[in-house]
């Protein structure tokens, strides 16, 4: 019986980056202050595109890559303006 290493490595690593969106979550939901809550939204965008990577990478397809790609641009967008919104009370000057 042989086991693909691959997959096993990908099942694995999906369920670390699934883990840590649900402890995000909770970290949204719970957190104190502001910031925590910024940082969550943050940490959940990233590991959301890792994981259309990985379902890249399992899937064959290059598709998912540009998505993720896409996915990545728009959450750092999205970071700035909020901080800026937040620090400031507007985004564009």
């Amino acid at each position: 019986m042989s086991i693909n290493i691959l997959a096993l490595a990908l099942d694995i690593a999906v369920g670390a980056a699934s883990l840590a969106m649900v402890l995000c979550a909770w970290r949204l939901a719970r957190g104190p202050r502001i910031i925590d809550r910024v940082l969550a939204i943050d940490t959940i965008y990233i590991n959301a595109v890792a994981l259309v990577v990985l379902l890249g990478i399992r899937l064959h397809t290059p598709m998912l890559f540009e998505a993720a790609l896409i996915m990545a641009m728009l959450g750092f967008v999205t970071t700035v303006a909020l901080a800026r919104y937040l620090t400031r009370g507007d985004i564009i000057e």
